[in-house]
């Protein structure tokens, strides 16, 4: 499991992290994308899973919300970093919930990056023992 580094003000507390096998595609896919993104809006079906794109082909604006910032690089390595990005208005619903992306076999939206890859990124959550809502 791998936490992202705290990005919102006044909090000490990471908010989302990577597990190991989102760890291992993410690595695979930078290699063959180069520098990634995750954007996590609100809405149903693909909407409410969390998109991974080549850094900047998602254009965040005011209301977005940078959750976490991970560095995805083997130890001693030049640094791979990905930010974790969410809509405002769905971070007003889970701003008491820690995020947890992992991966699961079957195929997820075409826009997302790891969809050609026969699995598709998920959202695992779970309640913060302490968190400072958004506002």
């Amino acid at each position: 499991m791998l936490d992202s580094a705290v990005t919102l003000e006044n909090e000490s507390l990471s908010r989302v992290a990577l597990s190991d096998e989102a760890v291992a595609l993410l690595r695979r896919l930078w290699g063959m994308h180069g520098p990634l993104m995750f954007h996590q809006s609100g809405g149903c079906c693909d909407g409410s899973s969390p998109m991974c794109f080549p850094a900047g082909d998602f254009l965040t604006s005011a209301q977005d919300v940078l959750l976490g910032r991970f560095d995805i690089a083997p130890s001693g390595e030049q640094p791979q970093e990905i930010e974790f990005w969410m809509s405002s208005e769905q971070f007003a619903y889970w701003s008491h919930t820690h995020l947890t992306v992992d991966v699961v076999p079957g195929r997820g939206s075409g826009f997302s990056v790891e969809a050609p890859e026969g699995v598709r990124f998920l959202i695992r959550s779970r309640l913060m023992d302490e968190a400072a809502p958004f506002a």
